[in-house]
């Protein structure tokens, strides 16, 4: 599991990050993205909807599959940065471990480099 001072607390900042976040997608998994005090450690989410799985045990296994990578990479991602994973294939549960961590580490990438085609609102 990802430490404490990695999680979100509360409804609050998970409705912040869905109404003002920008999204980077792949083809199984999408990352909602928001940038807050950049003083405070970064935090992480995965949401796995039962459409995807009606099993539990499969539901988190493919969330600590995500959580492992994400501490593992944690050191790459920018401090205020929320992030939130969402799954949108059983197949992550099964993939090879080095696919499914290039994919999150290309969601990475995007969030850290943000190139869109819709310019900047002020």
């Amino acid at each position: 599991m990802i430490g404490r001072t990695h999680r979100f607390h509360g409804q609050g900042g998970l409705r912040a990050v869905y109404r003002r976040g920008k999204t980077a997608r792949s083809p199984l998994i999408s990352v909602r993205y928001g940038i807050r005090d950049s003083r405070k450690a970064y935090r992480v989410a995965v949401v796995v909807s039962r459409k995807v799985s009606k099993s539990a045990v499969v539901r988190n296994r493919i969330r600590r599959r995500i959580y492992a990578i994400v501490r593992q990479v944690g050191g790459d991602i920018a401090p205020g940065t929320d992030l939130i994973f969402t799954v949108f294939h059983e197949q992550v549960a099964t993939i090879p471990n080095p696919e499914l961590t290039s994919q999150i580490v290309g969601l990475l990438q995007k969030v850290a480099t943000p190139t869109s085609g819709k310019p900047e609102r002020p």
